[in-house]
């Protein structure tokens, strides 16, 4: 994974002294939201920083990445695990720190950072784009990895309904 510890470290630093002010906890890192946050800085990069792009969208204007499913693969995570996560770009031209804290503390991304339901993020950062991952310590926003609900469970079941019946067809022997 490619980051500027400096710029996270000093983000994460400044997020969680805003939040200790508000008598809120501290968040702690989460490497799957760290990820998605990679995965997401990647695409932002390179793109122009504009008055209606990162802190300064309009709620509901956020740019959709039709790849968006990819990156919570490459994450090893599924939409269940997210959903009541945040996902918060900002475009900072030349990620000048104060001007980053900034971009989270003094925007509409403060609602999130003042939510005492957001437990841990995820940071990265790519060309002039931070982005930060809020998670939750619901089912639902955890951010915990993916787990194989699909044929590996068919399996499963079947499994045991195979030892089930070997179980009878010894115990029926045993009693015959």
């Amino acid at each position: 994974m490619r980051r500027n510890t400096d710029t996270s470290s000093q983000l994460l630093k400044g997020i969680n002294d805003y939040r200790v002010s508000l008598n809120l906890s501290q968040l702690t890192a989460n490497e799957n939201a760290d990820c998605l946050a990679e995965q997401l800085a990647l695409a932002y990069k390179g793109q122009d920083c504009t008055n209606t792009t990162g802190s300064d969208t309009v709620p509901g204007t956020e740019q959709q990445f039709s790849n968006f499913p990819d990156f919570l693969s490459n994450c090893h995570l599924n939409a269940t695990v997210i959903r009541d996560g945040s996902i918060m770009p900002a475009c900072v031209p030349g990620l000048d720190p104060q001007l980053v804290l900034a971009n989270f503390t003094e925007s509409q991304y403060n609602q999130n950072l003042n939510d005492s339901s957001y437990v841990g993020i995820g940071l990265a950062d790519e060309g002039n784009w931070v982005v930060a991952v809020l998670t939750t310590n619901t089912p639902a926003g955890n951010y915990g990895p993916a787990t194989d609900t699909g044929a590996g469970s068919v399996v499963s079941v079947a499994d045991h309904r195979c030892v089930m019946l070997l179980l009878l067809g010894f115990f029926m022997v045993l009693i015959s």
